[in-house]
């Protein structure tokens, strides 16, 4: 899958950088959103560049779906004495208290260097469909963000009073032009970033397969009551062994067509359904010992 061609950037998310561009004067910290799966794929060059200089939070969100061993690795790893790093669950306000105890910190050191007491102003941003709405939701104490499964719902600029009177400014979700890294693409569209329609999805869910196995092959066998014979032996994760496991799904959740043919859309779709909601298991695509592109 050739995803450094495919044609996915749309024009709200210039419009994004723009107003994240001319907003960020009006703002004291900024909350970026990561998705703890896949910490560096999911970390935008474009908002480090763009928010670089300001006081920053780093929150490793959907932290329930990830590797808990691998979250407090990556979490040691991204902290510094300048950014802090939270693990949240937006949906269930896991390690919401500790981000509210964050901001009151940083709001209270603000106010003793500065001469004119304000609340404190945040900017959250984030890729497509990290759980920045969500979370806004949660802070926020009402539904105040629209929420969606897919990329993109949330449009325009909201400034939003928190109930401790700090103001918050969401902004959509924002990808970058073009990816260095092939492989940020992948983990981006596994995990729901870049909207389906645009996507080969029976080849998407056999790239996943491919990742799953490398790391957490006993997760794939549990969840679809897999055997031996079913999954690559000897470290074999290639195209031809990864469809094999693909085509041992189908039969075992009966995604058969006439003439006892594999239905390949429907077992794609629910494998990357199945992933997406942490159903296979807590899978880390990035680990932390690895490469990626950290800054």
């Amino acid at each position: 899958m050739d995803i450094q061609h495919i044609n996915w950037y749309p024009g709200h998310m210039k419009k994004t950088r723009d107003l994240i561009q001319e907003n960020l004067k009006l703002v004291d910290t900024v909350l970026e959103v990561l998705d703890a799966r896949i910490p560096m794929s999911s970390r935008n060059p474009v908002i480090d560049e763009l928010v670089r200089g300001k006081r920053r939070v780093i929150l490793l969100n959907k932290s329930d779906l990830a590797d808990a061993a691998e979250n407090a690795k990556w979490a040691e790893k991204l902290r510094s004495a300048a950014t802090e790093t939270l693990l949240l669950n937006s949906m269930s306000g896991e390690g919401l208290k500790a981000l509210k105890g964050t901001l009151a910190a940083i709001q209270e050191e603000r106010n003793a260097l500065s001469v004119r007491k304000r609340p404190l102003r945040i900017l959250i941003a984030g890729v497509p469909n990290v759980g920045k709405s969500s979370l806004i939701n949660r802070m926020v104490g009402k539904r105040s963000a629209k929420i969606g499964d897919k990329p993109g719902v949330t449009r325009g600029k909201q400034w939003l009073g928190l109930e401790n009177s700090m103001q918050l400014l969401d902004t959509p979700g924002i990808l970058w032009p073009k990816f260095e890294d092939p492989q940020a693409g992948l983990y981006l569209a596994f995990c729901g970033s870049i909207k389906d329609e645009i996507m080969d999805t029976e080849s998407l869910a056999l790239e996943l397969i491919k990742s799953i196995l490398a790391n957490y092959p006993r997760f794939l066998a549990a969840r679809y009551k897999l055997g031996e014979a079913d999954l690559p032996q000897d470290g074999d994760f290639t195209g031809e062994a990864a469809l094999q496991t693909m085509e041992a799904i189908a039969r075992k959740r009966g995604f058969i067509l006439p003439g006892k043919r594999i239905d390949y859309m429907r077992t794609a779709v629910a494998l990357l359904d199945e992933f997406r909601g942490g159903l296979i298991g807590r899978i880390t695509l990035e680990k932390a010992s690895g490469g990626g592109r950290a800054r």
